[in-house]
Order: structure tokens, then C-alpha cells, then sequence
């Protein structure tokens, strides 16, 4: 009875010790793994950041990764407008950009609006209603538009993106619109190339007004970090549900170019972006190459009016 009792009294004692020491390697397990507040890497699910032109990559995670881009799919339908050589024309907006939500400029249906001013508000306001007018004049339909968006996408390198509609949308009719950080990442770098695009892409706000209607339009822009951090110019933020919060940002200091590329960030991504070209920035800077030759475009034909950052 006595080795009994003995016996118990050794197996209840290990038992707690077990217990003590448990909890303790169990909180510290956890202290190990928890998520650090200041650790990018686990509040952007894929992003890609470098010097424009430059070869080699600052710092990157899941570049090849498929995601819905969302609104930054306006780069593409913006450049595809801009080298149409239209820019000046008028373009009667169709019922169908109208029916567009959420974001979108407020146009109305048969009101003529200059093809530059539809770019602005898609880029700098990431007007849905502008997307899809762009779309139909250049298209002849958001199916047709979608098209010349896939093979212009292809002659630009990007092998990892489909289209389906040129404002971002990406559930029901629209589903399978997808890209990657990598493949953004080119296409602004080839859409960077041309001044037009620079001067719209870097623009605080804008103000225009419809062609016959004579309705003034004045739209701010989405891109809080041209207010929030001084370095940046431009260049395009973007929201789905399935998306997420999105942007891709360029930034200039110095004699430094960045451009980052964010897809399904968390709800800092303006401090998150700020912190990773400031990063960056501090990083050597990396020889260079260039994905296509400068262009500056016909730049009194389409009269830019704006705040621009500088």
C-alpha cells in the first residue's frame, strides 16, 4: 500500500511538472510564431519591388502567384487609349458604362467626353464608368476591348495575365480576370515609358468638362500615399472584395526610381509601401535596362490639367 501511495504520489508530481513545463514550452511556441507587426511578408500576400529598369529584383514574394488585380487593371486599358492615337476625341458614353458600380465619375448616357479626360478619371479617380466608355469606343464592346487587351498584354510580355474587362471586375460574367505581381510589374515599367501616361499616372486631382454638356467634372484621387508619403508619383490603387487592397506605387528620391507592386495587402498598405521604398531606397542601386524606349507624346494636343506631385 505504502509503494502504492508512493507510486501515485511520483506519478502525480511528474504529471504537474509536465503540466507547468508544457504550458510554458506551449507560450513560448507561441511567442515564437506570432505575427510581428513590422513584418511586411505576412500582411501582402504578393508583391515585387525594384528600380525602374533596373535587372535585379529588391525584394519580392510570390511574383508568379495568379491574383485578381482589380482596379490596377486600368494601367492597361489607360496605355492601350493613350497609343490609339485618339486621345483628342470625343466619345459618346454608352448605357453601358452608366449601369457601372461603385466607383465611377457620374457620366450620362450620350454625353460626350474627350477620350483623354475618360483616361484621367480611370486612372486618377479609377472611374469604372470611364473604363468601360474607353472600352466600347476602342473595342466596339467590353468583350471586343478585352481582346485587344489580351494580345496587347502578350506584346508586352505579360504570360501570366488574363482580361476579361478593362476596370478590374472579377465575379460572375467577369470571372477569370487574373495577373501576377511579375506581370504588373512589366507592364507599368512599359507603360512608364511614355510621358502621357506619366503626367496623368502622377496627377493629385483633375478637373474637366464634358463636351456638350458643358457639366464640370472634378475628381480626387484614390492614391492616399501621394498625400501621406513625399516621395511618391503615382501611380495606381485598386479594391475587390477577392482582390483585396492593391497598388502599385512609384516613388522618386534622389536619383532613385521605384516601382512596388502590392497584391491583397492588409489595411496599412500605405504605411506597408512607405516603409518598403524607404527600404529600398536605402538598398545600392542596380545597373539598368529598359523594357522600351521613352516616348513623349504629342503633349499640347491633350492639354493635362492637374495637381501634379513633384
Amino acid at each position: 500500500m505504502k509503494r502504492t501511495g508512493a507510486a501515485r504520489l511520483v506519478c502525480l508530481v511528474m504529471l504537474l511538472l509536465s503540466m507547468v513545463f508544457g504550458v510554458q514550452e506551449l507560450s513560448y511556441a507561441k511567442s515564437a510564431v506570432e505575427k510581428d507587426s513590422l513584418d511586411y511578408e505576412q500582411e501582402v500576400v504578393s508583391y515585387i519591388l525594384k528600380d525602374v529598369g533596373a535587372s535585379q529584383v529588391l525584394m519580392s514574394k510570390n511574383t508568379v502567384k495568379r491574383v485578381q488585380p482589380a482596379s490596377l487593371t486600368k494601367i492597361l486599358t489607360a496605355i492601350i487609349a493613350i497609343e490609339s492615337g485618339k486621345l483628342g476625341n470625343s466619345v459618346a458614353i454608352p448605357e453601358e458604362a452608366t449601369a457601372v458600380e461603385p466607383t465611377k465619375a457620374g457620366f450620362d448616357k450620350g454625353e460626350k467626353i474627350r477620350l483623354v479626360d475618360l483616361v484621367k478619371a480611370a486612372m486618377v479617380r479609377s472611374s469604372n464608368d470611364a473604363a468601360f466608355a474607353i472600352a466600347v469606343y476602342l473595342g466596339g464592346s467590353v468583350k471586343g476591348f478585352a481582346g485587344i487587351m489580351n494580345r496587347r498584354a502578350k506584346e508586352i510580355g505579360m504570360t501570366n495575365s488574363h482580361f476579361t474587362n478593362p476596370a478590374g471586375y472579377d465575379r460572375g460574367s467577369y470571372a477569370g480576370h487574373y495577373s501576377t505581381a511579375s506581370d504588373l510589374l512589366r507592364l507599368t515599367e512599359y507603360a512608364i515609358g511614355n510621358e502621357i501616361f506619366n503626367r496623368i499616372a502622377a496627377l493629385d486631382s483633375v478637373s474637366f468638362y464634358g463636351q456638350d454638356t458643358k457639366k464640370r467634372y472634378f475628381l480626387k484621387s484614390s492614391n492616399k500615399l501621394l498625400e501621406k508619403y513625399q516621395y511618391a508619383v503615382g501611380i495606381k490603387t485598386g479594391y475587390t472584395i477577392k482582390a483585396g487592397r492593391c497598388l502599385i506605387a512609384r516613388a522618386k528620391k534622389e536619383n532613385r526610381d521605384m516601382v512596388l507592386v502590392m497584391l491583397k495587402a492588409g489595411k496599412k498598405r500605405w504605411a506597408l509601401a512607405e516603409k518598403m521604398l524607404e527600404k529600398a531606397f536605402d538598398m545600392s542601386e542596380r545597373k539598368k535596362f529598359s523594357y522600351r524606349h521613352e516616348k513623349k507624346g504629342d503633349m499640347k494636343a491633350v492639354m493635362l490639367k492637374g495637381v501634379t506631385r513633384q
